[in-house]
């Protein structure tokens, strides 16, 4: 049986850095789970005979990655209640909209959110009224509001 070499420890000159200095990262191994849900977080009055309700929505892509979006809705109200006049779904297209999304599923609206859902967001989706072809500026218009809602607080 051949014979095994042994070094001595103080031959190894390893050194280490302090614990301060380095990081871990614990990743749970096995399939992602991914669960879908509507949540609406607010339903407001920006002037009279107008509402409109706000709804996070997470979906999720065959392999089971969440998909952020934030639906906004406008009524105007007519005799026997509200109509629907325009749908909104914005999907996020960076990290950074995901997360402010998925915080504010969290955490609520902010009143920084607010005042822009009740502002560029709400005259933007307000001046679609009618609009049966939104064209590419409508679009941009409103992608840009909405985004700002989703960014604002990060």
């Amino acid at each position: 049986m051949p014979s095994r070499k042994v070094t001595s420890t103080k031959a190894l000159k390893a050194t280490t850095a302090p614990a301060s200095s380095g990081t871990a990262s614990v990743v749970k191994i096995g399939q992602k789970r991914c669960r879908p849900f509507l949540l609406q977080v607010m339903v407001f009055s920006p002037e009279a005979g107008y509402k409109f309700e706000v709804v996070v929505e997470k979906g999720c892509t065959p392999e089971n990655d969440a998909i952020w979006k934030l639906v906004f809705d406008l009524y105007k109200q007519k005799r026997d209640g509200f109509d629907q006049i325009v749908h909104v779904s914005f999907r996020a297209g960076t990290a950074d909209e995901s997360e402010g999304i998925k915080r504010m599923a969290l955490q609520g609206v902010s009143d920084k959110q607010a005042d822009l859902l009740t502002g560029p967001v709400y005259d933007a989706a307000k001046a679609l009224e009618g609009v049966s072809t939104p064209t590419p500026q409508h679009k941009q218009k409103i992608r840009t509001a909405m985004s700002k809602v989703t960014t604002v607080e990060l």
